[in-house]
């Protein structure tokens, strides 16, 4: 396996865009008929801090996936997760970060 770009390799992929848990979640209260206002209703929370969930304008925070677990069934850990793995997905390809990144790792490499 010389020469293969570690990118390319299937379990080292990653998705060409982050997909934001709140797209995920539209998608699914769609499949169910619920509305944005039935679901934020349901939950006790605001219309507008929902919506922007929903359109990964916000994150979704352990007390909404808590919430999101009561009303539809699907464990908080699974938004939780969705969430940090879009966090870290964005987080990874920030330059900003990436050259932070690079510096760090080469003074570390120093010693």
């Amino acid at each position: 396996m010389q020469n293969i770009d570690p990118q390319m390799v299937a379990n080292n992929m990653m998705p060409s865009m982050p997909v934001h848990p709140g797209t995920l979640l539209k998608e699914e209260i769609e499949y169910r008929g619920i509305s944005q206002k039935q679901l934020a209703q349901q939950m006790g929370v605001s219309y507008s801090v929902l919506n922007e969930i929903l359109n990964g304008k916000r994150p979704v925070s352990i007390e909404y996936a808590l919430y999101l677990e009561a009303v539809l069934g699907i464990d908080a850990q699974l938004w939780i997760q969705m969430q940090a793995d879009y966090n870290l997905q964005v987080a990874k390809s920030d330059s900003k970060i990436n050259r932070h990144l690079l510096e760090i790792r080469k003074m570390v490499a120093a010693f």
